[in-house]
Protein backbone atom coordinates (compact mmCIF):
# COMPACT_ATOMS: atom_id res chain seq x y z
CA UNK A 1 0.00 0.00 0.00
CA UNK A 2 1.02 3.42 -0.46
CA UNK A 3 0.43 6.60 1.60
CA UNK A 4 -0.19 10.00 0.19
CA UNK A 5 -0.45 13.47 2.41
CA UNK A 6 -2.61 15.98 0.93
CA UNK A 7 -3.72 19.21 1.76
CA UNK A 8 -6.48 21.35 -0.02
CA UNK A 9 -5.10 24.41 1.86
CA UNK A 10 -7.86 25.32 3.41
CA UNK A 11 -7.66 29.14 5.13
CA UNK A 12 -9.95 29.93 7.48
CA UNK A 13 -9.29 30.55 11.40
CA UNK A 14 -7.50 27.25 13.08
CA UNK A 15 -10.57 25.31 14.79
CA UNK A 16 -9.36 25.42 18.08
CA UNK A 17 -7.63 28.60 18.09
CA UNK A 18 -9.91 30.97 16.32
CA UNK A 19 -6.95 32.78 14.88
CA UNK A 20 -6.39 32.94 10.58
CA UNK A 21 -2.85 32.81 10.01
CA UNK A 22 -1.56 35.40 7.35
CA UNK A 23 -1.60 34.35 3.60
CA UNK A 24 1.84 33.67 3.28
CA UNK A 25 2.42 31.79 6.88
CA UNK A 26 -0.33 29.30 5.31
CA UNK A 27 1.82 28.72 2.57
CA UNK A 28 4.70 28.52 4.22
CA UNK A 29 3.12 25.74 6.38
CA UNK A 30 2.02 23.97 3.33
CA UNK A 31 5.74 23.98 2.35
CA UNK A 32 6.90 22.95 5.78
CA UNK A 33 4.63 19.48 5.82
CA UNK A 34 5.62 18.54 2.50
CA UNK A 35 9.18 18.73 3.57
CA UNK A 36 7.80 16.52 6.81
CA UNK A 37 5.87 14.38 4.71
CA UNK A 38 8.82 13.53 2.73
CA UNK A 39 11.16 12.91 5.39
CA UNK A 40 8.78 10.63 7.21
CA UNK A 41 8.74 8.34 4.03
CA UNK A 42 5.34 9.06 2.42
CA UNK A 43 4.80 8.29 -0.77
CA UNK A 44 3.33 11.18 -2.20
CA UNK A 45 2.21 14.60 -1.32
CA UNK A 46 -0.85 16.35 -3.08
CA UNK A 47 -2.53 19.63 -3.39
CA UNK A 48 -6.13 20.48 -4.00
CA UNK A 49 -7.29 22.57 -6.38
CA UNK A 50 -10.53 25.65 -5.66
CA UNK A 51 -11.30 28.69 -6.44
CA UNK A 52 -13.49 29.53 -3.51
CA UNK A 53 -13.37 30.38 -0.30
CA UNK A 54 -12.11 29.81 2.35
CA UNK A 55 -9.14 28.21 -0.02
CA UNK A 56 -6.05 29.23 -1.18
CA UNK A 57 -5.39 26.03 -3.76
CA UNK A 58 -6.08 28.04 -6.77
CA UNK A 59 -2.87 27.35 -8.56
CA UNK A 60 -1.52 23.71 -7.47
CA UNK A 61 1.07 24.00 -10.25
CA UNK A 62 2.63 27.00 -8.89
CA UNK A 63 2.83 25.30 -5.08
CA UNK A 64 3.68 22.07 -6.53
CA UNK A 65 6.57 23.44 -8.59
CA UNK A 66 7.87 25.39 -5.24
CA UNK A 67 7.81 21.22 -3.45
CA UNK A 68 9.49 19.91 -6.27
CA UNK A 69 12.25 22.67 -5.61
CA UNK A 70 12.78 21.48 -2.36
CA UNK A 71 12.05 17.56 -2.18
CA UNK A 72 13.81 15.05 -4.11
CA UNK A 73 12.26 12.00 -4.00
CA UNK A 74 8.03 12.42 -2.95
CA UNK A 75 5.59 12.14 -6.36
CA UNK A 76 3.43 15.02 -6.18
CA UNK A 77 -0.13 14.74 -6.71
CA UNK A 78 -3.15 17.36 -7.65
CA UNK A 79 -6.31 16.67 -5.58
CA UNK A 80 -7.95 17.62 -7.70
CA UNK A 81 -7.54 19.15 -10.69
CA UNK A 82 -10.94 20.29 -12.19
CA UNK A 83 -10.47 19.88 -15.68
CA UNK A 84 -14.25 20.76 -16.04
CA UNK A 85 -12.97 24.83 -15.17
CA UNK A 86 -10.13 24.42 -17.26
CA UNK A 87 -8.70 24.92 -20.85
CA UNK A 88 -7.14 21.51 -21.23
CA UNK A 89 -4.83 22.97 -23.78
CA UNK A 90 -3.53 25.61 -20.57
CA UNK A 91 -3.95 22.48 -18.16
CA UNK A 92 -1.51 20.65 -20.59
CA UNK A 93 0.82 23.25 -20.73
CA UNK A 94 1.62 24.04 -16.74
CA UNK A 95 1.33 20.08 -15.94
CA UNK A 96 3.97 19.24 -18.70
CA UNK A 97 6.20 22.18 -17.56
CA UNK A 98 5.69 21.10 -14.01
CA UNK A 99 6.18 16.96 -15.09
CA UNK A 100 10.00 18.09 -16.30
CA UNK A 101 10.74 20.33 -13.67
CA UNK A 102 10.18 17.69 -11.27
CA UNK A 103 11.69 15.08 -13.50
CA UNK A 104 8.52 13.00 -14.20
CA UNK A 105 7.30 12.93 -9.98
CA UNK A 106 3.91 13.89 -11.03
CA UNK A 107 0.39 12.06 -10.80
CA UNK A 108 -2.96 13.87 -11.77
CA UNK A 109 -5.61 13.30 -10.03
CA UNK A 110 -8.43 14.91 -11.89
CA UNK A 111 -12.56 16.11 -11.24
CA UNK A 112 -15.08 18.26 -12.34
CA UNK A 113 -14.47 20.00 -8.89
CA UNK A 114 -17.41 21.21 -6.81
CA UNK A 115 -18.68 24.43 -5.41
CA UNK A 116 -21.26 27.07 -6.96
CA UNK A 117 -19.10 30.21 -6.45
CA UNK A 118 -16.08 28.54 -8.55
CA UNK A 119 -18.50 26.99 -11.01
CA UNK A 120 -20.08 30.64 -11.23
CA UNK A 121 -16.64 32.23 -11.90
CA UNK A 122 -15.75 30.05 -14.95
CA UNK A 123 -19.57 29.93 -16.23
CA UNK A 124 -19.76 26.04 -16.14
CA UNK A 125 -23.39 25.33 -15.19
CA UNK A 126 -24.54 22.23 -13.88
CA UNK A 127 -26.07 21.13 -16.98
CA UNK A 128 -22.74 20.78 -18.65
CA UNK A 129 -19.94 20.45 -15.79
CA UNK A 130 -19.69 16.48 -17.24
CA UNK A 131 -19.39 17.55 -20.22
CA UNK A 132 -16.82 19.96 -20.05
CA UNK A 133 -14.96 17.57 -17.79
CA UNK A 134 -15.09 14.67 -20.61
CA UNK A 135 -14.32 16.86 -23.26
CA UNK A 136 -11.57 18.70 -21.48
CA UNK A 137 -10.13 15.24 -20.18
CA UNK A 138 -10.41 13.47 -23.66
CA UNK A 139 -7.89 16.64 -25.23
CA UNK A 140 -5.33 16.80 -22.42
CA UNK A 141 -5.39 12.71 -22.88
CA UNK A 142 -4.33 13.04 -26.24
CA UNK A 143 -2.19 16.08 -25.45
CA UNK A 144 -0.05 13.93 -23.58
CA UNK A 145 0.09 11.06 -26.04
CA UNK A 146 0.43 13.35 -28.87
CA UNK A 147 3.12 15.48 -30.97
CA UNK A 148 0.26 16.79 -32.98
CA UNK A 149 -3.65 16.83 -31.77
CA UNK A 150 -7.05 17.10 -33.81
CA UNK A 151 -9.79 17.77 -31.75
CA UNK A 152 -13.57 18.54 -32.73
CA UNK A 153 -14.23 20.92 -29.43
CA UNK A 154 -17.38 22.32 -28.40
CA UNK A 155 -16.08 23.94 -24.92
CA UNK A 156 -13.06 25.96 -26.60
CA UNK A 157 -11.94 26.29 -30.32
CA UNK A 158 -11.43 23.31 -31.95
CA UNK A 159 -7.80 22.20 -32.50
CA UNK A 160 -6.34 20.96 -36.02
CA UNK A 161 -2.68 19.80 -35.91
CA UNK A 162 -2.15 21.72 -32.67
CA UNK A 163 1.67 21.42 -31.31
CA UNK A 164 1.77 22.70 -27.80
CA UNK A 165 5.02 22.62 -25.69
CA UNK A 166 6.91 21.39 -23.86
CA UNK A 167 6.81 18.08 -24.59
CA UNK A 168 6.70 16.39 -21.55
CA UNK A 169 8.94 14.35 -19.09
CA UNK A 170 6.56 11.14 -18.62
CA UNK A 171 4.81 9.48 -21.93
CA UNK A 172 2.51 9.58 -20.53
CA UNK A 173 1.71 11.11 -16.75
CA UNK A 174 -0.43 9.02 -14.44
CA UNK A 175 -3.83 10.35 -14.36
CA UNK A 176 -6.25 8.84 -11.49
CA UNK A 177 -10.20 10.15 -11.44
CA UNK A 178 -11.57 12.03 -8.07
CA UNK A 179 -14.89 10.23 -7.21
CA UNK A 180 -17.18 11.84 -4.59
CA UNK A 181 -20.69 11.40 -5.09
CA UNK A 182 -21.81 10.71 -9.01
CA UNK A 183 -20.82 7.58 -11.65
CA UNK A 184 -19.72 9.86 -14.27
CA UNK A 185 -16.65 10.42 -13.27
CA UNK A 186 -16.28 6.59 -11.91
CA UNK A 187 -17.60 5.80 -15.97
CA UNK A 188 -15.02 8.01 -17.42
CA UNK A 189 -11.76 6.29 -15.15
CA UNK A 190 -13.14 2.71 -16.61
CA UNK A 191 -13.60 3.56 -20.26
CA UNK A 192 -9.45 4.72 -20.47
CA UNK A 193 -8.86 2.26 -18.27
CA UNK A 194 -7.49 5.11 -15.37
CA UNK A 195 -6.91 4.21 -11.42
CA UNK A 196 -9.77 5.95 -9.23
CA UNK A 197 -9.28 7.85 -5.97
CA UNK A 198 -12.59 7.70 -3.74
CA UNK A 199 -13.14 10.92 -1.82
CA UNK A 200 -14.42 8.93 1.37
CA UNK A 201 -14.08 11.94 3.53
CA UNK A 202 -17.82 13.04 4.23
CA UNK A 203 -20.22 9.63 4.66
CA UNK A 204 -19.74 6.36 5.99
CA UNK A 205 -17.93 4.22 3.58
CA UNK A 206 -21.47 2.47 2.23
CA UNK A 207 -22.13 5.04 -0.83
CA UNK A 208 -18.17 5.47 -1.88
CA UNK A 209 -17.68 1.69 -1.92
CA UNK A 210 -20.93 1.37 -4.01
CA UNK A 211 -19.23 3.98 -6.40
CA UNK A 212 -15.80 1.78 -6.29
CA UNK A 213 -18.43 -1.45 -7.17
CA UNK A 214 -19.72 0.41 -10.03
CA UNK A 215 -16.30 1.31 -11.30
CA UNK A 216 -15.04 -2.07 -11.48
CA UNK A 217 -18.31 -3.66 -13.13
CA UNK A 218 -17.84 -0.72 -15.49
CA UNK A 219 -14.20 -1.83 -16.08
CA UNK A 220 -15.05 -5.29 -17.22
CA UNK A 221 -17.54 -3.74 -19.20
CA UNK A 222 -14.97 -1.76 -21.12
CA UNK A 223 -12.73 -4.85 -21.43
CA UNK A 224 -9.82 -4.53 -19.68
CA UNK A 225 -8.03 -6.60 -17.26
CA UNK A 226 -9.60 -6.93 -13.55
CA UNK A 227 -6.00 -7.41 -12.20
CA UNK A 228 -4.91 -3.35 -13.33
CA UNK A 229 -7.57 -1.78 -11.48
CA UNK A 230 -5.97 0.47 -9.11
CA UNK A 231 -8.00 2.44 -6.31
CA UNK A 232 -7.02 5.28 -4.11
CA UNK A 233 -9.36 6.47 -0.96
CA UNK A 234 -9.31 9.19 1.22
CA UNK A 235 -9.64 9.77 5.17
CA UNK A 236 -11.33 12.33 7.05
CA UNK A 237 -9.15 12.97 9.63
CA UNK A 238 -5.88 11.65 11.61
CA UNK A 239 -4.18 11.02 15.05
CA UNK A 240 -2.79 8.18 15.71
CA UNK A 241 -1.60 8.06 19.52
CA UNK A 242 -0.11 5.00 21.85
CA UNK A 243 -3.47 4.75 23.66
CA UNK A 244 -7.38 5.53 22.05
CA UNK A 245 -7.83 7.31 25.10
CA UNK A 246 -4.99 9.42 24.19
CA UNK A 247 -6.23 9.86 20.28
CA UNK A 248 -9.67 10.90 21.85
CA UNK A 249 -8.88 13.11 24.04
CA UNK A 250 -6.37 15.11 21.74
CA UNK A 251 -8.79 14.91 18.86
CA UNK A 252 -11.94 15.83 20.42
CA UNK A 253 -11.49 20.28 20.95
CA UNK A 254 -10.94 19.96 16.55
CA UNK A 255 -14.09 17.34 16.45
CA UNK A 256 -16.33 20.18 18.46
CA UNK A 257 -14.79 22.99 16.79
CA UNK A 258 -15.99 21.58 13.33
CA UNK A 259 -19.13 20.38 14.56
CA UNK A 260 -20.22 23.84 15.76
CA UNK A 261 -18.48 25.27 12.31
CA UNK A 262 -21.02 23.17 10.64
CA UNK A 263 -23.64 24.09 12.62
CA UNK A 264 -23.07 28.19 12.23
CA UNK A 265 -22.84 27.21 8.07
CA UNK A 266 -25.91 25.34 8.56
CA UNK A 267 -24.62 21.98 6.93
CA UNK A 268 -25.94 18.78 8.19
CA UNK A 269 -24.31 16.88 11.00
CA UNK A 270 -23.14 13.70 9.58
CA UNK A 271 -21.64 12.16 12.71
CA UNK A 272 -22.71 14.08 15.71
CA UNK A 273 -20.41 12.24 18.27
CA UNK A 274 -16.43 12.23 18.51
CA UNK A 275 -17.27 7.98 19.23
CA UNK A 276 -19.44 7.80 16.63
CA UNK A 277 -16.67 9.74 13.90
CA UNK A 278 -13.96 7.64 15.16
CA UNK A 279 -15.81 4.44 14.24
CA UNK A 280 -17.81 5.18 11.31
CA UNK A 281 -16.42 7.56 9.25
CA UNK A 282 -12.94 7.45 7.21
CA UNK A 283 -10.89 9.33 10.11
CA UNK A 284 -7.95 7.31 11.29
CA UNK A 285 -8.50 8.28 15.31
CA UNK A 286 -7.41 5.30 17.79
CA UNK A 287 -4.26 3.41 18.89
CA UNK A 288 -2.28 2.24 16.04
CA UNK A 289 -3.85 -1.63 16.14
CA UNK A 290 -7.12 0.57 15.78
CA UNK A 291 -5.91 2.53 12.91
CA UNK A 292 -4.49 -1.14 11.03
CA UNK A 293 -7.85 -2.41 11.96
CA UNK A 294 -10.21 0.27 10.22
CA UNK A 295 -7.86 0.34 7.66
CA UNK A 296 -8.34 -3.19 6.79
CA UNK A 297 -12.15 -2.61 7.04
CA UNK A 298 -12.39 -0.11 4.61
CA UNK A 299 -10.03 -2.32 2.36
CA UNK A 300 -12.52 -5.09 2.58
CA UNK A 301 -15.20 -2.83 1.28
CA UNK A 302 -13.10 -0.45 -1.26
CA UNK A 303 -10.23 -3.05 -2.49
CA UNK A 304 -7.91 0.20 -1.81
CA UNK A 305 -4.09 0.05 -2.44
CA UNK A 306 -3.39 4.00 -1.99
CA UNK A 307 -4.58 6.03 0.93
CA UNK A 308 -4.31 9.67 1.61
CA UNK A 309 -4.72 11.33 4.86
CA UNK A 310 -4.31 15.09 6.36
CA UNK A 311 -1.15 17.00 5.46
CA UNK A 312 -2.20 19.87 7.49
CA UNK A 313 -2.54 20.07 11.57
CA UNK A 314 -6.07 21.24 10.88
CA UNK A 315 -6.95 22.25 14.73
CA UNK A 316 -4.03 20.41 16.32
CA UNK A 317 -1.07 21.15 17.30
CA UNK A 318 2.36 21.30 15.76
CA UNK A 319 3.70 19.03 18.14
CA UNK A 320 0.55 16.48 18.28
CA UNK A 321 0.40 16.66 14.63
CA UNK A 322 3.90 15.28 13.84
CA UNK A 323 4.09 12.46 16.69
CA UNK A 324 0.56 11.75 15.10
CA UNK A 325 2.40 11.08 11.56
CA UNK A 326 5.67 9.93 12.91
CA UNK A 327 3.78 7.21 14.95
CA UNK A 328 1.46 6.28 12.02
CA UNK A 329 4.68 5.92 9.80
CA UNK A 330 6.60 3.78 12.49
CA UNK A 331 3.95 1.77 13.95
CA UNK A 332 0.87 1.72 11.05
CA UNK A 333 1.92 1.97 7.81
CA UNK A 334 4.96 -0.59 7.67
CA UNK A 335 2.12 -3.47 8.88
CA UNK A 336 0.05 -2.10 5.96
CA UNK A 337 2.98 -2.54 3.30
CA UNK A 338 3.10 -5.80 3.96
CA UNK A 339 -0.43 -6.49 4.09
CA UNK A 340 -2.03 -4.62 1.31
CA UNK A 341 -0.19 -4.86 -1.97
CA UNK A 342 0.32 -1.40 -3.79
CA UNK A 343 -0.94 -0.26 -7.35
CA UNK A 344 -0.82 -2.84 -10.02
CA UNK A 345 2.10 -0.22 -11.73
CA UNK A 346 5.66 1.39 -11.12
CA UNK A 347 5.30 4.32 -9.03
CA UNK A 348 8.14 5.79 -10.46
CA UNK A 349 7.92 8.19 -13.46
CA UNK A 350 5.55 6.56 -16.70
CA UNK A 351 7.57 5.72 -19.87
CA UNK A 352 10.19 8.85 -19.44
CA UNK A 353 10.75 10.63 -22.68
CA UNK A 354 13.34 9.95 -25.23
CA UNK A 355 16.33 12.54 -23.98
CA UNK A 356 17.38 13.16 -27.20
CA UNK A 357 13.63 14.12 -27.88
CA UNK A 358 14.07 18.08 -28.45
CA UNK A 359 11.88 21.57 -29.58
CA UNK A 360 12.42 21.95 -33.19
CA UNK A 361 15.12 24.60 -34.25
CA UNK A 362 13.61 27.52 -35.89
CA UNK A 363 16.57 29.29 -37.80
Amino acid sequence: MRFIAITLIVHRPDPVAGVRKPTHERFREVLDNALLAEELGFDGFGVGERHERPFLSSSPTVVLSHVAALTRRIRLFTAVTTLSLLDPVRAYEDYATLDQLCEGRLDLIIGKGNGTAQRELFHVTPEDQWDRNAESYEVFRQLWRQDKVTAATRFRPPLAEAEVWPRPYQRPVRVWHGSATSKESVDLAARYGDPLFSANVTHPVEPYAALVRHYRERWEHYGHDPARIAVGAGTAGILVAPTSQQALAAYRPVFEADRAFHRQAGLPAVFETLEDFAERSSALIGSPQQVIDKVHRYHEQLGHTALHVHADASGLTDTQHRDSLELFQSAVAPVLRNAIPDPPFTWGPVLPASPTEEEPVHV
